[in-house]
C-alpha cells in the first residue's frame, strides 16, 4: 500500500507541474497575441529617436484586436492617432515587421514641400524629425520619381481604414512615400517602452540570415553585453512626440 501511495503521490506532483506549465504557456501566448510583444529595431529609419539595437515592447491591446468585438470589450482601447509610433506588417511583404510614425490618419491630405510635411494644408510640427542630408532634391520632372518623392510628395488623401506612416530619420526612411499606406488590419500595436538597448558590433541581420550567422550574432552580444549596452535607454517609455536621446541632447553618454 505504501508503494502504491508513493506512486500516486509522484503522479499527482507531476500532474501539478504539468498543469502549472500548461497554464504558464497559455498565459504567455495570450499576452504575446493580445497584449504585449517584443520587437527589435533593425534599421536606422527611426533614428535618432529609436536606434538600431533598441529592443522595445509593443502595446498590442491599446488599439485592440482589429475585428474582434470580444477584445474591444475587454481592453481600454483608443483610436490610432497622428504621432503614434506603430509596429506593423509591411504591406508588400507581411512576413516582415516595420516600425514607423503615423503622419496621416484616414481622410487626411498629405503634402510634402521641400521636406516640410503639411497635413490638410497646415505645416506639421515635428520636433522628432532628423534630416541628415541638408540638400533638398529639386522638384524636377526629369529626375527619377523615387528621388523626388523624398522631399516632394502629394497632395495625397489617406484612404478610409488606412494610415500614412513615415520614419523620423526622414532622409533615410523607406516608408509610405514609396510603397503607400498601411491598412488597419496590418497594424500590430504601438511602441511602448525600450526595455533594453544594445549598440551592435555586427551589422543587423536580415530575416533570411542563416543559423551560423545568428550564432555569431549571439556570441558578439555575449562578449560585448556590458560594454555596449546603452544603459540610459533601458526602460524608457516611448512618447508620441519626443524621445530620450542621450548623446545627442544634453543628457550625455548613453552608456
Amino acid at each position: 500500500m505504501a508503494a502504491a501511495d508513493e506512486r500516486e503521490q509522484k503522479k499527482s506532483t507531476i500532474r501539478e507541474y504539468y498543469e502549472a506549465l500548461l497554464i504558464a504557456i497559455i498565459f504567455v501566448n495570450f499576452v504575446r497575441v493580445f497584449a504585449f510583444q517584443a520587437f527589435k529595431i533593425p534599421t536606422g529609419s527611426m533614428e535618432d529617436n529609436l536606434k538600431v539595437g533598441d529592443h522595445i515592447i509593443v502595446n498590442k491591446f491599446i488599439f485592440g484586436a482589429n475585428g474582434s468585438p470580444l477584445i474591444a470589450k475587454l481592453f481600454p482601447l483608443r483610436e490610432i492617432r497622428r504621432g503614434d509610433i506603430i509596429v506593423f506588417r509591411y504591406p508588400e511583404n507581411p512576413e516582415n515587421d516595420y516600425v514607423k510614425r503615423v503622419i496621416g490618419v484616414p481622410g487626411d491630405v498629405i503634402t510634402i514641400e521641400s521636406k516640410q510635411v503639411l497635413v490638410n494644408g497646415k505645416p506639421l510640427d515635428e520636433p522628432y524629425v532628423v534630416h541628415t542630408d541638408k540638400r533638398t532634391i529639386p522638384k524636377q520632372p526629369l529626375l527619377p520619381e523615387k528621388w523626388r518623392l523624398r522631399d516632394h510628395f502629394g497632395p495625397f488623401t489617406v484612404p478610409p481604414g488606412e494610415y500614412f506612416a513615415m520614419g523620423d530619420n526622414r532622409d533615410n526612411s523607406y516608408d509610405s512615400r514609396y510603397w503607400g499606406t498601411v491598412p488597419r488590419s496590418l497594424i500590430k500595436g504601438r511602441a511602448f517602452m525600450v526595455y533594453w538597448s544594445f549598440d551592435p558590433v555586427m551589422r543587423p541581420l536580415s530575416s533570411e540570415a542563416s543559423a551560423s550567422e545568428r550564432a555569431q550574432e549571439i556570441k558578439s552580444v555575449a562578449r560585448n553585453f556590458f560594454g555596449r549596452t546603452r544603459w540610459r535607454r533601458s526602460f524608457f517609455i516611448i512618447d508620441s512626440k519626443y524621445h530620450y536621446t542621450p548623446g545627442v541632447t544634453s543628457y550625455g553618454s548613453e552608456y
